[in-house]
This record gives C-alpha cells, structure tokens and sequence, in this order.
C-alpha cells in the first residue's frame, strides 16, 4: 500500500484506502443514500442533534486547504477566544464529510467552494459559508510517462478531479474547451475519439498513486497531492490554477445557518479564530508546513514536512517556467497557496454562472433557474470575517486586496 494514503487518524467515516475503486465507489453510493437521508430531515429534528454546549468540531480533508482550520486548533486560537474545540476529524472523502456536517457531526468545516451551492440549492440543507478557506493552491499534474506538454495533448487521456462540484472540475473544462477538447464522463475502458478527455471523480490520497501506477494520465486537486505527485509519483505540474484564475477560492469555510443566527457571539469567537490562523498561514507558511506534516504535534496531514514544504512554498519560474509552462502570469503575485478569508461575491457569481456550463455527474438541472447575484448574497455571511479581518488588520496582511476598495474586485480568469 502506498504510505501517501495512510491515514493518522481513526474514523467511521474514513475512507479505507486498502480498497479498491470499485470499493469505493460502492462506499460512496452508500455514503450518498446517507447524505440524502440526512439532508431530507426536518429542520426540528436537525436542531435536535445540534449539541447543547459550543464545542466547536472540525472536519476536514487532509489537504492544505484546511490549514486556517488546523493552524487555529494548533495555535490555540479557539481558546483564545474563549471557547472549547475538539481535536479535528480527518475525513478522507467530500461525501463523507458533507455527510458528517449534515448529520451535526461537525458544526465548522472546509468544503470545495461548489459544494455549499449544491447543498443549499439543490439538497435545501441550511449551509452557510463564513469565509474563504485560502486562494490558489491547486494544479494539474501530468504523469512523466506522458508527452503533455500542453492543455491540447491531454485529447484521448485520462484525467481525474477530486469533485464533481469543485473548483478544479469547473476550471478544467473551461481550459480542455479553449483548447479545443470534449470533457466527458464515461467508463475508463470505453474508447475516446482523439478530442475527448475522459474524467473521473477520485478521492485526493488515491491521486499520486493512480499516476504512479499509470493508471490516469493527469489529476488536478488541491495540495499537498500536487506536490506528492512531483515528488513521490513521477508527476510534472502542467499548470497551476492560480495561474490561470488570479487569487482563486478553492475551499471554504462553513458553518450551519443556525448557529449564526442563533448563535452569532459563538459565531464571531470562531470566525476571530479561523482569520487569525488564516494570516497565521499566510505570514509562517515554513513553520505551518512542519506543523501540518505527520512530523508535527498534532499530525494534521499524513504526510512528509518535506512535501507540505514545497506544496505551500515552491512556486517560482525558474523550477516551472519552462515546458509545461506551468507559470504564465508572474506579475499576477500569486503565492503557490494563499490565504485570504475575504469571500467576494463576484467569485460566487463567477463560480454559479460557470458551474450551469461545466458537466458533472448527475442531475444539475438545480442551477439553470439559479442567480448568481442571488446566490452571492444568500450563501455568504460576511459580517463575521468582516468584523474578524477588521479586528486583525487583515486586509493590509493577505494578497489580492484592493487598497482603495478591499471588500470587491474583478475576476481575472486567463489561460
């Protein structure tokens, strides 16, 4: 077995990585009917399992999205702010995790920026998101027994993304049309005509694995897998995303909409909490490495400091400006990840709009009466981490703000 899958923490709701995909596909389908059952409960009967005391409960993805979450546990921000947090919970899958926070098993989580929509809009479950989770901090790695040196030769290949409804799909398909390909969802051993790039959802841990092994061509996910891919898989970074999306959201920060309205002094103490380990993240991006790495304290990520280190800091033109090009846009000034809460709504709307084009997995049909004016204003809580950046002076310490108008920008979106 691969040591990049091993996992440090216990959990029903981990995902084995001793199985197989056929396994795991299984395993989701059963975790699916789960989350319908768990989404189709009365709003009563979901407050009824909302704890009475205020522990604040993580879940979490073993990736470097959740490192505002994972920096504010093991900074001791929480306590900070006065309140009582649990040791976070690894979760080695979306589903599973959407399916713990909808069952009240967590009460603050990161989800795929999408995933909140499809809960919200198509499921009607009562998910809020509170803030950015961090910007960039994605890629497309390429398989070193592949001739990719571009988006056009990924025709007749096999790429895997982590969600259907992420970030990472969306981008993907607007790039693999601008290069003239047809994304398309279909079994692995059906043939593809030359134009066509087949994709298949794949849990993150089991990405570099499948690259070693030949299995796909190319995977685009969220570091560190990124980063493992290069340096334990035989991997190649095509291309970054934030290349291509200047300061892109990827995770987010959610909360159930009950505790902010019913509880918004907790709230506030959580949010003062998470933007602080945000800008912990961003300003000691060396020191959070160690701190997430299976060498850390709390063994956060099941992974080598070593891989953490270059997934949160080895972004420079002299390692990736040549072919793949994986770098275009230097002067943008983006980090490799970053990390800054500030949820603009224009990011919503572009993600809405995007995501009525991108094929998935499923019925979508949900978004084809959805504004994406609406959703930004109805998904989003932005008093929390407006009030928590303006305690913590965040909006000169984080990148991509705009001095003059800092709560608002334009999405630049270049290939």
């Amino acid at each position: 077995m691969c040591h990049l899958c091993e996992s440090t923490h216990s959990s029903d709701y981990i995902y084995n990585p001793k199985k197989g995909r056929r396994e795991f596909i299984l395993d989701s389908m059963a975790t699916a009917g789960g989350l319908a059952a768990a989404m189709s409960l009365p709003g009563a009967a979901l407050a009824n399992n909302m704890p009475a005391d205020e522990v604040v409960r993580i879940g979490y993805i073993p990736i470097t999205d959740a490192s505002s979450l994972l920096v504010a546990h093991g900074m001791g921000f929480f306590e900070e702010e006065g309140l009582k947090v649990e040791q976070p919970t690894l979760i080695r899958g979306w589903s599973p995790l959407i399916e713990g926070f909808a069952a009240k098993r967590f009460n603050l989580v990161h989800f795929l920026k999408p995933i909140p929509v499809w809960m919200r809009y198509n499921n009607q479950y009562p998910v809020k998101i509170t803030s950015w989770a961090h910007t960039n901090g994605s890629g497309l790695v390429v398989g070193r027994h592949t001739d990719i040196n571009t988006f056009e030769q990924l025709g007749g290949k096999q790429v895997a993304v982590p969600y259907w409804y992420s970030m990472h799909n969306v981008v993907l398909q607007i790039a693999l049309r601008n290069a003239g390909l047809e994304p398309v969802i279909q079994n692995q051993s059906a043939a593809l005509k030359p134009n066509q790039v087949n994709l298949q959802i794949m849990p993150p841990p089991d990405m570099p694995p499948a690259l070693a092994a030949r299995k796909i061509d190319a995977f685009i996910v969220a570091e560190p897998f990124n980063a493992a891919g290069e340096m334990l898989a035989g991997g190649r970074m095509l291309r970054f995303t934030g290349d291509i999306w200047k300061h892109h959201p990827c995770c987010v920060v959610c909360m159930h909409e009950e505790d902010t309205e019913q509880r918004q002094a907790w709230s506030q103490k959580v949010m003062n909490a998470v933007v602080k380990g945000a800008l912990y993240a961003q300003e000691n991006k060396e020191e959070v490495a160690k701190m997430l790495s299976r060498d850390g304290k709390n063994k956060y990520l099941p992974m080598r400091e070593d891989v953490i280190l270059q997934a949160m800091t080895l972004y420079d033109e002299a390692t990736y400006g040549s072919d793949p090009q994986a770098i275009k846009h230097a002067d943008w000034d983006v980090g490799r990840i970053d990390f800054n809460p500030w949820p603009y709504p224009s990011a919503t709307e572009f993600i809405v709009d995007k995501l009525k084009e991108t094929l998935v997995g499923g019925d979508k049909t949900f978004l084809e009466g959805l504004d994406s004016k609406f959703v930004a204003d109805d998904l989003v809580n932005y008093d929390f981490v407006k009030n928590a950046m303006d305690k913590h002076n965040a909006w000169s310490r984080v990148k991509g703000v705009n001095p003059d108008d800092p709560m608002r920008r334009e999405e630049v979106f270049v290939l």
